[in-house]
């Protein structure tokens, strides 16, 4: 029950978040909550915080296979007595995935992609932007915490403007990283054992 409140709950907040940016904001169009957070909307094929390196059908299904596992992985270590902590991490994870995987599947075929200043509706079922796995993933959060410019002297970056952290997330992308984190900082033996 643990497991699936914390999922359940993270995936409705992460798809709420989505849902109100992708039909209240254009694209790219930004709010500046503070000059160090902003709300950013932008749109992905790939990869959690905008990367893009493999084939988007190939992630996807990779996405899906991997969220059956950790359910799988979930199921067995709350039947050998889990530890709570672990239990979270791997919930979160496991939302943040499951988020993603929405975005991907179901997003193309039930949007409108309008070009800016016009933002998104919900269109008739099969009757959107792309087919089904080709869905884009919703980011918007977007934390320039400082910038810079490099010195002119300096070799290959002279003059460049420099953005520390300039990936732009969702909740979903946080729910993953900060779960993975929390298993390699508090929960390695659990991850051992697992791995055995």
């Amino acid at each position: 029950m643990t497991a699936a409140g914390i999922s359940l709950a993270a995936i409705v907040i992460d798809q709420a978040i989505k849902i109100w940016v992708k039909t209240s904001m254009y694209m790219h169009e930004m709010i500046e909550i503070t000059p160090w957070f902003k709300i950013l909307f932008t749109e992905n094929r790939g990869m959690a915080f905008g990367m893009e390196l493999m084939d988007k059908l190939f992630l996807t299904s990779f996405r899906i296979v991997a969220v059956a596992f950790l359910i799988y992985i979930i199921g067995k270590q709350i039947k050998q007595g889990i530890d709570y902590l672990f239990l979270i991490c791997l919930s979160l994870i496991l939302a943040g995935a499951t988020g993603n995987i929405i975005d991907c599947l179901f997003y193309g075929m039930v949007f409108n992609n309008p070009p800016a200043p016009i933002v998104a509706e919900f269109v008739p079922w099969g009757t959107g932007y792309d087919t089904m796995f080709y869905g884009r993933v919703v980011d918007m959060f977007y934390f320039p915490l400082v910038e810079w410019n490099w010195p002119d002297w300096l070799p290959l970056c002279g003059g460049e403007h420099f953005i520390f952290f300039s990936p732009i997330f969702n909740f979903a992308d946080a729910c993953i990283s900060c779960g993975v984190i929390a298993v390699l900082l508090f929960c390695r033996k659990q991850l051992q054992a697992i791995m055995k």
